[in-house]
């Protein structure tokens, strides 16, 4: 299995560029018509994990890869992907068309938590044949999301939120056409899911009292009570990433977010983040994005 597909490889390999905002914001959300990425246009999808949140509307007979399953879409589908379970598909009538979106987690801070759906939770089920009837209202719910993210309007983004919203929640009262088995998740997955269920815990950040206190390996390990060096290797195993790395992008993401929605100081922040000295918050923050967090702010 390839490494992990950042949202930035995302657009080096399909669109051969890479919106100059992607690094600054603190979520990102972007919608495609699938037919500009198929047949003649379409490039390999490896079989990776992603760092982003996909959800695709795909019409066209159609070969899904997702974790240790193989689905076939006989017509059309709706294909559901998360940041946890690696997947690819593979195309078998040259005729394909429909729509996708991608976001970032990020995108959804503050207003809910995707992995409580089922259809973004390991044991789910990614894969939902749909009807002729059905494919229309998600095909239409795709051109409005166009309609948003085209327009001038100042809170466009919470109305793209709502319409992400609306393909899950008409999707959850559906009864897929072909249900998956539901498979017993192994240790070293349930042992991942449950670091990251920790790690998650520990925000928002909502006042300047609060304080992340699990920022290593070992904290967690003992959260847990496994040794530090199992925890790391499971959690490498399952998300191709390391505990010091998820815990870093978890609390640069939350930093991102008190930077730009709150009127705290560098210092209220790095220390609500866990930092015992602002010079290391400073370095860590650019480290990671080439600016300092105060720059970060005024961008």
């Amino acid at each position: 299995m390839n490494g992990t597909e950042t949202i930035e490889d995302f657009y080096k390999t399909k669109l051969n560029w890479v919106p100059d905002t992607l690094r600054k914001e603190i979520g990102h959300f972007n919608v495609f018509k699938l037919d500009d990425f198929v047949g003649c246009h379409s490039k390999p999808i490896p079989y990776s994990r992603k760092d982003y949140f996909k959800i695709s509307l795909i019409i066209g007979r159609n070969i899904i890869y997702y974790a240790d399953k193989t689905i076939e879409i006989k017509k059309q589908a709706l294909l559901f992907a998360n940041p946890q379970i690696p997947y690819s598909w593979e195309e078998i009538d040259d005729q394909q068309t429909g729509f996708f979106c991608v976001f970032t987690p990020s995108f959804f801070h503050h207003f809910g938590n995707l992995r409580e759906y089922d259809v973004f939770k390991p044991t789910g089920t990614p894969v939902f044949e749909l009807t002729n009837e059905q494919a229309e209202k998600i095909r239409e719910i795709y051109l409005r999301m166009f309609d948003e993210i085209n327009s001038d309007y100042q809170h466009k983004y919470d109305a793209l939120r709502n319409l992400v919203f609306e393909i899950l929640h008409h999707t959850m009262k559906m009864h897929p056409a072909k249900k998956t088995q539901k498979e017993q998740i192994n240790a070293a997955h349930r042992i991942s899911i449950l670091f990251l269920e920790l790690l998650e815990r520990q925000f928002p950040i909502e006042d300047t009292r609060q304080r992340v206190s699990f920022r290593s390996a070992s904290d967690f390990a003992n959260q847990l009570s496994i040794h530090a060096n199992h925890l790391s290797r499971v959690v490498k195993a399952t998300t191709q990433k390391t505990t010091s790395e998820i815990i870093a992008e978890r609390i640069l993401q939350e930093a991102k977010v008190l930077l730009k929605h709150t009127e705290w100081n560098i210092s209220e922040i790095a220390f609500a983040l866990g930092f015992t000295e602002v010079t290391h918050f400073n370095n860590f923050f650019k480290k990671h994005l080439d600016l300092s967090p105060t720059q970060f702010r005024s961008a």
